[in-house]
C-alpha cells in the first residue's frame, strides 16, 4: 500500500515558477513508475510528465522545455519543477504511482488507469 502527499501548489503570475513535490510512504520499495497528472473542472485528466522505474522520462507536448520531472529514490520523493508558467497550466495537479512492475515501454504512460495510487492533489493557478 502506497500513500502519496503533494505539496508546493499556489498562485503565480504568467512567467513565474513553482516546484511541486510528492512524498510517498507506506512501502519500502522505491522504484515505482510515477507521474504528474492535472485536471481542470469539466475536462479529463491529462498526463503532464512521468518517470518510470528505469528512469525513462515522458512529457506532454504542452510542457516540454518548461517543466522538469525528477525523482529521489532514496527518500521516495517525486518533484515537478514548473517554469515559464502560463494561464493554461492552471489545474489541480496529482501525483500518481503505478504498479510495482509497470514501465513506459509496455504501458502507455498517459492512461490514468495505469496508476492505482493517487494523491489528494494540489492546486496551481496562473494569472495573466
Amino acid at each position: 500500500q502506497v500513500q502519496l502527499a503533494e505539496a508546493g501548489g499556489g498562485s503565480v503570475q504568467t512567467g513565474g515558477s513553482l516546484r511541486l513535490s510528492c512524498a510517498a510512504s507506506g512501502s519500502t520499495y522505491n522504484r515505482y513508475s510515477m507521474a504528474w497528472f492535472r485536471q481542470v473542472p469539466g475536462k479529463e485528466r491529462e498526463g503532464v510528465a512521468g518517470i518510470d522505474r528505469d528512469g525513462r522520462i515522458k512529457y506532454a507536448e504542452a510542457v516540454k522545455g518548461r517543466f522538469t520531472i525528477s525523482k529521489d529514490n532514496t527518500d521516495n520523493t517525486l518533484y515537478l519543477q514548473m517554469n515559464s508558467l502560463k494561464p493554461e497550466d492552471t489545474a489541480k495537479y496529482y501525483c500518481v504511482a503505478a504498479g510495482r512492475y509497470a514501465d513506459f515501454v509496455v504501458a502507455t504512460w498517459t492512461r490514468p488507469d495505469l496508476y492505482p495510487y493517487w494523491g489528494q492533489g494540489t492546486q496551481v493557478t496562473v494569472s495573466s
